[in-house]
Formats: C-alpha cells, structure tokens, sequence
C-alpha cells in the first residue's frame, strides 16, 4: 500500500507539501499540485481517513447501498433506516447500485474514505473481500436482505418458506400448473434470495407433485421488461396455466399487465401471487397478492443493529448476528 512519502517523492516534493496538497490547509503552487495528483493517481494512494476520523472523533454518518428504491421493497427498508438512525442522531448517505458490481464498488471506495461510520448493504455478493477488508479496518457493516457472508452481521427474510407457503398456498385455491417468474438464481448474476426461492418453489411442487414451470430474468435484476418477457412466454408455452407467482412486486405488475392486455381474466383464469411484496402492491387497479417482507422491522433493526456496532468501545465490539424474519400473506383481489 502506498504511502504520503512515496506520493511527495513521485511527485519530487516533501511530504508536508503533499499533506497541504490533499487536506487544502494551504496554498500549493498549481504546478506542484498537478504533479502531487498526479502522483496520488498513478500509486493508488489513499490517505488514512479511518485512522484520522477515529483521532478526530465519530461522524455520525451511515452508508446505505442498495439496488435501487424504485418500486421495491429497498424503498421501505431505506427510508425506515434513515427515519431510525435520525433518532439517535446520525445522518444517511444512499447509494444505488442498479445490482452492478462495478458500481457497488464504487459507492463502497466512496463510503470507505469518507467519513462513514458504518454501511448497510444489500450486496451482489460480487465484492465481499472488499466489504470484508472495510469492516475489518474499523467499519460497522450488516448485511441486509441478501446474506452473502456469514461473517457479517445481516438481516433477512425467510425467502425459501415464504416460496413454499405461496405454492401450498394456491395449491389451496384449486391451482396445479403454478408458474414462477424468478430472478437470476444461477449464473454470474445470480443472487442468494432467488436461489432460495426457486429452492422452496421446488420442494413445493416435489410434494404436491405438480410440474415444474419456471422462467429466469436476465441480469437487469428489477427490470419490468425482463419480467414482462418472462411471463409472455410461460404464458405462451404454457396454455394450462393457472398461477403466476414473480419474485419480486415490479414482476407481477408486469404479469397483470401482460394479462389484461390479453384478455385473461385475474383471478378467474389465472391467479398472480408476489413472493416480494411492498405498499405499490395495494395501490394498483387490481391489487395484488403478496407476501409481505416486514421492510420496517428490517430497516429499525438494521439501523440499530449497526449502530450498536459503531458506538460500542474497540475491543467490546457485539457479536455477530444473523436475523430472519418470515414474510406475512396479504390476500388482494388478484388470488
């Protein structure tokens, strides 16, 4: 790791020049400057800020990285953080990821060296030596949503029971050829709640013994598109069909769309069941049957759980946690 003497002797100054350089206490000569930045870019060089934060004192300051708060239940979980952390007095900086691993390490350099005091991450699982580095230099980290490192602390649902007791669910409701629209459960972009779900999807339909009708998103993790292409071609394959459920809310919107524009009647001809539910599911023309994650109990515990972590003396750090939490049924009109 490079250090301010080797940036002042790249650069062919002393390091005190470099040090007013980068904290702008006072003025360095333009040219000089250039060549000290300069410098700092071809080393990778990062000052200590985690080091002069703990001499300086607690910032008060929380990152929160998730894919997005558009449509989904990180919207709730988010906005529940910043309402819990305010209490006890610390501010939030968000960062949206849209899933990509590039971006996630971006928002995780940026949150590294400034000034945060902890994160809480929906990961994509793509930067966890990295994540695992930060915590490890002082950091306070939980995991929410997606726990992708079990040793550090996280927050989820219970996301393979909440797949089975929709399946037995409208096994109830008279449905034999159940769909399931899924997120990326394999591959590169696959992540854990996915695979979980198509894990409870298929221990479902080996009980019941019922067929297996499944369709993948792409990597555009949250896309309505990919959702809406999905569920035209299960409809198409599958003529049978009585029962759609999608991983996530902005899914099954796309199903009763793709539905109406069809002239298939919901619930009548085929029942639409989300495994992701959040408040835009109640507010559709036809609302939408959902199994609720508890976004509040998340958000509060998560919030909490990391601030703990950040106030408590070095070497009296809390243990590690791991919180589950199952989702609850909200019966609409489209089941």
């Amino acid at each position: 790791m490079s250090t301010l003497e080797d940036v002042a002797k790249l650069a062919k100054c002393n390091p005190a020049t470099v040090s007013r350089a980068l904290n702008n206490t006072s003025y360095v000569h333009p040219e000089t400057k250039a060549r000290i930045m300069a410098a700092v870019a071809e080393l990778n060089y990062h000052p200590n800020i985690i080091a002069r934060s703990i001499r300086k004192g607690k910032r008060r300051t929380i990152g929160v990285v998730v894919p997005n708060v558009r449509l989904s239940i990180f919207g709730d979980i988010a906005q529940t953080i910043d309402i819990e952390a305010r209490k006890a007095g610390y501010s939030i900086l968000f960062c949206h990821t849209n899933d990509d691993p590039e971006a996630e390490r971006e928002c995780l350099d940026r949150l590294r060296y400034g000034f945060t005091d902890g994160i809480i991450i929906a990961a994509t699982g793509k930067n966890m030596s990295l994540i695992r580095d930060i915590h490890n230099q002082g950091i306070a980290v939980v995991q929410i949503i997606r726990k992708q490192d079990n040793s550090l602390s996280s927050i989820v649902s219970d996301y393979e029971g909440g797949s089975y007791d929709a399946m037995h669910y409208l096994y109830n409701k008279g449905c034999r050829k159940i769909g399931l629209v899924n997120g990326p459960s394999h591959g590169r972009f696959a992540l854990r709640p996915y695979k979980t779900r198509y894990e409870g999807y298929k221990r479902a339909i080996t009980e019941l013994e019922l067929p297996e009708i499944c369709e993948f998103t792409n990597g555009v993790i949250n896309g309505y598109e990919s959702g809406r292409q999905c569920i035209e071609k299960m409809i198409d394959d599958n003529p049978e069909l009585d029962a759609i459920m999608t991983a996530i809310d902005t899914y099954g919107m796309a199903a009763m769309k793709v539905l109406h524009e069809r002239n298939i009647n919901v619930p009548e001809k085929i029942r639409i069941v989300s495994l992701t539910g959040c408040f835009i599911g109640n507010l559709l023309e036809k609302t939408l049957t959902s199994f609720e994650l508890p976004a509040v109990e998340i958000g509060e515990n998560a919030a909490r759980m990391v601030i703990k972590e950040i106030e408590s003396p070095i070497g009296d750090k809390p243990s590690i946690q791991h919180l589950m939490f199952a989702a609850s049924l909200s019966e609409r009109e489209s089941s």
